[in-house]
């Protein structure tokens, strides 16, 4: 099963499960794309099972789920792909960009594994991989929902991948760095280094979780500096980087007052 199976990589992922032959739900809120990211996987080999909802609706979840379990019995891995976020500087501080950003980020993983679980341990075996972000390392310029939310799911996941490894369940994170996507395409692509394109980005990602990785990211020319190095820098340190980085982000004619802060 593939949340936000109706564009990027969630679509890729679902498309490429399926020209390897396996029944696939797919979940989306929006109805034209989720019929064609379905008649895609059906067109490479695979089987499709269409639900409309959204992952931050916990009813709509339970019926998915009750929906997967009459048609299939039960799932082998649970691909929780749906996300986004907009930027948000705190200089005007959103406690509803926040929440909304929390919902499908966080809680909309949270309300499926609670939905799973239970089967996968009973059957001591399925696989929960959850798309998180690189940007859940640390608090990015104007991204702070986005990066408290994917820093709350990288959390999460990691307590659950000790609990249930006992019981034959095997959580993965996914943190990928720039992977070209509806989400990616409002961004400058001078701003985005190693940008892949979304084919190879759903490659890395099915084979990350059918090697049984406890973390997958990639590229590593990005992944490797903002995991180990960038992660760990002193607070004074990072804060000079980043402002710096915002920066440099600025249009050539702001105005000097947005020029001078720092």
């Amino acid at each position: 099963m593939v949340t936000g199976a109706t564009s990027g990589l969630g679509r890729e992922i679902a498309v490429q499960l399926g020209r390897a032959g396996w029944r696939v739900a797919l979940t989306g809120r929006r109805e034209p794309q989720l019929k064609e990211a379905a008649a895609a996987v059906r067109q490479a080999g695979g089987t499709a099972l269409e639900l409309l909802g959204s992952v931050s609706d916990p009813d709509a979840v339970k019926a998915h789920y009750a929906l997967i379990k009459e048609a299939w019995g039960g799932l082998d891995w649970a691909v929780l792909n749906a996300g986004g976020g907009d930027k948000n500087n705190a200089k005007a501080f959103s406690a509803a960009n926040l929440t909304s950003t929390i919902a499908t980020n966080l809680f909309g993983v949270a309300y499926w594994m609670e939905a799973v679980i239970p089967d996968m341990v009973a059957a001591g075996s399925g696989t929960v991989a959850a798309v998180s972000s690189l940007a859940g390392f640390r608090g990015l310029p104007s991204r702070g929902s986005y990066c408290a939310s994917k820093a709350a799911l990288n959390t999460m996941l990691e307590s659950a991948r000790i609990d249930l490894r006992p019981a034959g369940v095997r959580v993965v994170t996914v943190c990928p760095g720039f992977v070209k996507s509806e989400l990616t395409d409002r961004n400058n692509p001078a701003q985005m280094p190693f940008l892949l394109d979304t084919p190879d980005g759903a490659r890395r990602i099915i084979r990350g979780i059918a090697e049984g990785r406890r973390l997958v990211h990639f590229p590593w020319q990005l992944s490797l500096p903002v995991m180990y190095l960038l992660h760990n820098l002193p607070g004074w340190a990072y804060d000079r980087i980043a402002a710096r980085l915002e920066r440099s982000k600025r249009p050539a004619d702001a105005p000097a007052e947005a020029a001078k802060q720092p």
